[in-house]
């Protein structure tokens, strides 16, 4: 689904704080602070949520697939071909 590193990746790319993704997930600040220290695991609709707010904002997840997990913007997200 979502790491909590690509959940860090991904608020950088965006340069949103912590309070900014829990306002575009509607989810407490305190859910995402404790999901990105890996000191709790969020249900799965909290997950589904959070990477939903990321992807309208543009941005893609990688899967892991041999060269490892990340994010990205999608392709024309940012104004380029999705090169970040």
């Amino acid at each position: 689904m979502i790491s909590p590193a690509q959940c860090r990746a991904a608020r950088g790319l965006l340069n949103w704080t912590q309070a900014d993704l829990a306002r575009a997930a509607s989810v407490g600040v305190v859910t995402v602070r404790q999901f990105e220290a890996g000191s709790a695991e969020p249900r799965q609709a909290t997950l589904t949520v959070l990477r939903q707010a990321f992807e309208a904002a543009g941005l893609e997840f990688i899967p892991e697939n041999g060269g490892g997990a990340g994010v990205r913007f999608r392709a024309g997200a940012d104004g380029t071909q999705g090169e970040h």
